[in-house]
């Protein structure tokens, strides 16, 4: 798994540290993103924003840049560690997707915001950051493909093996279309109504009869 570290170098040596003021950043410089866009919002405005000197956050990252990545960064590995904490023990293939569909929907749900953000902005990131975005977003992709190729290796689903990274994108599209597509669909369903519709749709798509 890539490190931010790796990524951003930083002049401080004490990684908890790092850790901790690029958090900070993240916090801070989001909440601008959201309400004035990324071209629009000043580094001195993240550091005033996030309570630290410009000098002090220079010491953590390099530019504007750094900081959407560090966004980035942050939604998508608290997205991975929370599909990954799900215990595989004792649970079907079904079961397990069901149960992994329903916590990515609600980090969607949490995280409204920041995924609309980082969509719109990607854009702007520099070319090695971009591509590491990326690759984060198809590890998130292959979580749903794994748990689909057991499933067709179990029994429980009926999905051709050339059909699977395509579902495993839709799938993750499913979640993004909560977050993306908010304004209209809370006028139809909660967000446990809307799982539990997907999640129904979805099985009666890959349980079903052999395309």
């Amino acid at each position: 798994m890539i490190k931010k570290q790796e990524v951003i170098p930083s002049m401080i040596k004490n990684q908890r540290l790092v850790q901790e003021r690029r958090q900070q950043i993240v916090e801070g410089a989001v909440r601008l993103f959201i309400e004035k866009g990324f071209h629009k919002t000043t580094t001195r405005e993240i550091a005033r924003e996030c309570g630290l000197s410009i000098g002090t956050m220079y010491e953590y990252i390099q530019s504007k840049e750094d900081v959407l990545y560090l966004v980035c960064h942050y939604i998508h590995s608290l997205l991975l560690e929370k599909l990954h904490s799900i215990s595989s023990h004792h649970l079907t293939a079904k079961e397990m997707l069901a149960s992994s569909l329903t916590q990515y929907f609600q980090i969607m749900d949490e995280l409204r915001p920041y995924v609309v953000l980082i969509y719109q902005e990607t854009k702007s990131l520099p070319s090695e950051q971009m591509k590491l975005v990326l690759a984060r977003e198809e590890e998130i992709t292959l979580f749903f493909e794994q748990m689909l190729v057991r499933g067709i290796e179990d029994g429980s689903f009926q999905i051709p093996p050339s059909s699977v990274r395509l579902t495993a994108h839709n799938i993750v599209v499913l979640g993004q279309m909560w977050a993306f597509r908010h304004w209209a669909l809370r006028k139809m369903y909660t967000l446990k109504e809307y799982t539990e519709k997907q999640v129904s749709l979805l099985m009666i798509e890959i349980q079903g009869v052999r395309r």
